[in-house]
């Protein structure tokens, strides 16, 4: 698939089988994600891919008591996806938001490239600065002044991914 059918094909898949990407699939996907361009080349973000269920559910709940309902009558705001990639970046390079967002947006299109399933699921800034969150980190062997930018949620989707919405009107105003 090219480029821009990749990007205007993608979606947010919100249902997945249980068990786990292929090694090759999950490789490629983290690859896409080093590769985002970065402010000054400081490569700011760092990744975490997390495949052991028992992590995977123990950051799924850390999450969902962030949240203010349930996800679409769960209680599982990773929407039963079986691996989690979260990605953090250091506060201390100004770009560090940014940066971390095109490391979420490469490796969405990418499992999109490949018949992956993912979703950006928010609430890892808090998740990461509670204290189990920071527990969490130290466990990895993660030190530094780094904030949660997101949790990519990666799996087979279970089902069919939603069609994209017609773009709305004024999106561009060309000068």
């Amino acid at each position: 698939m090219d480029i821009l059918e990749t990007l205007k094909n993608r979606r947010s898949c919100r249902a997945y089988k249980p068990e786990l990407i292929s090694k090759d699939a999950l490789e490629r996907i983290i690859e896409a994600g080093k590769y985002a361009a970065t402010g000054m080349g400081k490569q700011s973000p760092i990744i975490v891919a997390v495949s052991d269920k028992q992590t995977r559910d123990e950051l799924s709940a850390m999450n969902a008591a962030f949240l203010a309902a349930p996800a679409h009558g769960s209680n599982d705001p990773f929407y039963g996806a079986p691996q989690v990639l979260v990605v953090l970046a250091d506060k201390s390079v100004p770009t560090y938001l940014y940066d971390g967002s095109l490391v979420l947006g490469n490796m969405m299109n990418e499992a999109a490239s490949i018949g992956v399933g993912s979703c950006w699921i928010h609430r890892a800034k808090q998740m990461f600065e509670s204290e189990a969150g920071k527990a969490l980190l130290a466990k990895w062997g993660i030190s530094g002044d780094y904030e949660g930018i997101g949790n990519l949620v990666v799996g087979y989707p279970d089902g069919d991914v939603p069609a994209a919405k017609p773009r709305k009107e004024g999106y561009v105003h060309y000068v």
